[in-house]
């Protein structure tokens, strides 16, 4: 187990930016859309997992991207994750992947589990539409069932789809960054638990922004959190551990990690910290979304530096 070393920013935080302002706007739109408007989407709630994988595939077009449908049987329903690319030019056969699932759990509308991730998502690929083109090849995949009955271990999980069909294709994944329930945040002590040994040596209030990776993806995640506190004045840990830790391999990036592809996930660590994760109570209004656009500006330099 590793901690990532570095001074992780503290103290007060200074006002948001015009460009975080905005982007803390957007980023409420995005999770008030998934989260209340369409509500819970899954397997079970079937015309709702449509309905926000037709919201992304619009806002991708929106944007400008041609977006790319990766349809699939799951429960003898056809399921899609969505994938929207920036074409390489120095190096593109080179790729990075930015990534979030859009299906939430039974029973919860999941505006933190995983509007919020998704949200992320959309507000990068809006920023590097307008960017200069990469280095390196920018895919956008919102993926689709993360939740059980998928959840970890199916073959039928979205990204473990995607993943597999990367590996078969002999892709060359650079790096994998999966937005994974990235908007709840608490200043007071004891808001955060941790499962053994991690509290021994990590802070107790959920006022941070955490980098998690297996060790074998640890050098990614030395490099990402890097550029953060690099650019970003916002609380961050970084933790490097096996992922039969509870908690390390729970998201997307470990379908990248048993494909042999570098991965990491952004998370506020979600079930050791936020009291409604997975229930009815995950709502829109839990959220705190300055933070949130804080910590999605820090990621737009980070995936800027994986471009070069």
């Amino acid at each position: 187990m590793f901690k990532m070393p570095g001074r992780s920013h503290k103290g007060v935080l200074p006002p948001l930016t015009a460009y975080e302002n905005d982007l803390a706007g957007q980023l409420a739109l995005h999770v008030e859309m998934l989260a209340e408007t369409i509500g819970e989407r899954n397997i079970v709630r079937y015309s709702a997992l449509q309905k926000a994988a037709a919201y992304i595939t619009d806002m991708f077009v929106k944007l400008g991207y041609t977006p790319r449908e990766e349809s699939y049987i799951a429960e003898g329903r056809q399921v899609e994750n969505i994938e929207a690319q920036l074409q390489g030019t120095s190096e593109p056969e080179e790729i990075v992947i930015i990534g979030a699932h859009y299906d939430s759990v039974s029973g919860s509308p999941g505006a933190d589990d995983n509007a919020s991730g998704v949200a992320a998502l959309l507000e990068l690929a809006r920023f590097f539409s307008d960017a200069e083109p990469p280095g390196r090849t920018l895919r956008f995949v919102a993926f689709v069932n993360e939740e059980p009955p998928f959840f970890y271990w199916s073959k039928l999980m979205g990204s473990r789809v995607y993943a597999a069909g990367a590996r078969k294709r002999r892709e060359r994944i650079a790096a994998m960054i999966s937005l994974e329930t990235i908007g709840y945040y608490a200043d007071t002590a004891g808001s955060q638990s941790y499962p053994p040994p991690l509290g021994l040596f990590y802070p107790h209030a959920g006022n941070f922004i955490a980098f998690v990776s297996n060790l074998g993806s640890r050098s990614l995640l030395h490099r990402c959190i890097g550029t953060f506190r690099e650019t970003t004045r916002f609380p961050s840990e970084g933790l490097a551990a096996p992922a039969i830790i509870p908690g390390v391999g729970w998201s997307d990036q470990c379908s990248f990690w048993r494909e042999g592809y570098p991965a990491i996930m952004l998370t506020d660590t979600a079930l050791y910290r936020y009291p409604h994760y997975h229930r009815p109570t995950d709502m829109p209004d839990n959220l705190d979304y300055n933070r949130m656009a804080r910590v999605v500006a820090g990621m737009r330099q980070v995936v800027e530096g994986l471009l070069k």
